[in-house]
């Protein structure tokens, strides 16, 4: 059990321990986004206007750019061997960085119960229970799986790229048999606000990756260069989304009502009857299980970060561990069950809600990695709210919160729109503001209040911790 559980949670990964290459990062974001989800995710495009050439085109442009912000962020973790979100005490200040935590935990929780709410009917169907039993049963297997840790996350990304790859080219064979193809793409009708939905909705589903995919990169050899780190997670996790999204296009447009009346169903009667059925369903699962172990286990590690700032705790037993990951299990779960009736009307409200959201931690978050700090954290003060970094940062807080202002009026979701929508023929472009207007406050605030940088610095050293033995981290400045 000691070797099968990872021993690490919030604490410095240190380099002794460090293992595997770039390359994993693509196996892991292409399994990931190889799902169910990410194929209603495109759907949507079609079924709130779009057409299938401008459709693709849209998500095509928005898993690029979402992607590419959220890749940057996986190339810090072979950097500083640390979760992502822990990082964003060296801008919030120790204690100031629950702020962007809670709402960090919001969006865990709710991919979790989207996520189990289409798991749960394949389950279901696999067991020949009902989709309460599905839910419930898949969301135990996530959380003895996230218990498990780095590794078999890993190891389950590998394997789910390769099935899953195999069964959504099954499943496009089948599609396009079905499917006149030439009439859908000579019925191209721009619209500028449908096509900036679309971009905005893939954008949000990478961009939503953000704030944990450092947590799977973290263990790279220090010396992994920071391009393939980049390249391999966008090439992993566009190409997965894209093929997601490009097939739920076809299908909703081809399918109708068909397919907003139980997507797992139309999927999976895509491919046939009988033997060709159950793998379809359990394909459904794995895909979702890969997705859903991410989110369990981001949700843990942002638990204990936002807890820790406070306490003051640096590592984890194996207890709190499972507790922490229970915790989230059990409110995604509950999630689920109470909307698994409404899934389609409020996904995509959920997907714009969270891209409000992120948008201005990540624009934060990146400036100051990159342009501020020269990729250099003091990794000692992080865990010292009387330290470098202090327990608040008031003034990147309140470029969070001016960020977050400056997207509302352009905010088109189904419960507020911004008054700056209609202006602009009804076009969403708030997550371009939202990148945008707090890049440059921090930008300007950061140069002239931030704290001098560390020297450039040396393999991992242990160093003495309080309360805790030893931990791995960089040493701090002088």
């Amino acid at each position: 059990m000691a070797q099968f559980v990872e021993p690490r949670s919030i604490d410095v990964v240190p380099d002794e321990e460090r293992h595997g290459r770039a390359f994993g990062q693509f196996t892991l974001w292409l399994g990931a986004n190889l799902q169910i989800t990410a194929v209603v995710t495109g759907a949507l495009a079609v079924v709130f206007g779009g057409d299938v050439v401008w459709s693709v085109l849209g998500l095509l442009l928005g898993n690029l750019l979402g992607g590419a912000v959220m890749a940057l962020h996986s190339a810090q973790g072979p950097r500083l061997g640390l979760p992502q979100m822990i990082q964003s005490r060296a801008q919030f200040g120790v204690r100031g960085a629950v702020v962007p935590l809670l709402l960090v935990v919001v969006m865990y929780v709710g991919f979790f119960a989207s996520g189990s709410v289409l798991a749960g009917q394949a389950v279901g169907e696999l067991t020949h229970t009902d989709d309460t039993t599905g839910i419930v049963v898949f969301a135990a297997v996530t959380g003895v799986i996230a218990t498990a840790g780095y590794r078999v996350v890993h190891a389950l990304g590998r394997v789910a790229s390769t099935v899953c790859a195999l069964a959504f080219v099954y499943l496009a064979v089948r599609l396009l048999d079905r499917a006149d193809t030439s009439a859908l793409l000579h019925d191209a009708h721009f619209s500028l606000p449908v096509f900036l939905l679309a971009v905005s909705l893939s954008a949000s589903w990478q961009l939503a990756f953000g704030p944990y995919v450092a947590d799977y990169s973290r263990y790279l050899p220090r010396t992994t260069s920071a391009k393939a780190t980049f390249w391999w997670t966008l090439s992993g996790s566009a190409l997965g989304s894209q093929w997601s999204m490009t097939f739920g296009v076809l299908v909703a447009a081809t399918a109708g009502e068909r397919f907003l009346d139980s997507q797992v169903g139309y999927v999976v009667g895509l491919g046939g009857t009988g033997l060709a059925a159950s793998f379809l369903y359990f394909v459904i699962a794995l895909g979702k299980l890969t997705v859903n172990v991410l989110n369990t286990y981001g949700g843990f590690m942002s638990l204990v970060t936002g807890v820790s700032g406070f306490r003051g705790q640096r590592r984890l037993s194996r207890t709190g561990r499972v507790a922490y990951i229970a915790l989230v299990m059990a409110a995604g779960t509950a999630v689920a069950l109470l909307g698994k009736d409404g899934f389609l009307a409020s996904f995509k409200d959920f997907l714009l809600f969270l891209l409000t959201f992120f948008t201005p931690w990540s624009a934060i978050n990146l400036v100051d990695y990159y342009l501020i700090s020269k990729e250099r954290y003091d990794l000692a003060a992080l865990a010292d709210p009387h330290g470098r970094y202090g327990a608040w940062r008031w003034d990147a807080l309140g470029v969070y919160a001016a960020g977050l202002l400056a997207q509302l009026p352009f905010l088109a979701t189904g419960f507020y729109t911004g008054p700056l929508v209609d202006p602009l023929g009804g076009a969403d472009i708030s997550w371009l503001v939202g990148l945008a207007v707090p890049a440059l406050l921090y930008r300007l605030v950061a140069r002239r209040v931030a704290p001098a940088v560390p020297p450039a610095v040396p393999p991992a050293v242990p160093v003495p911790e309080p309360g805790a033995g030893t931990s791995a981290v960089e040493p701090t400045a002088p």
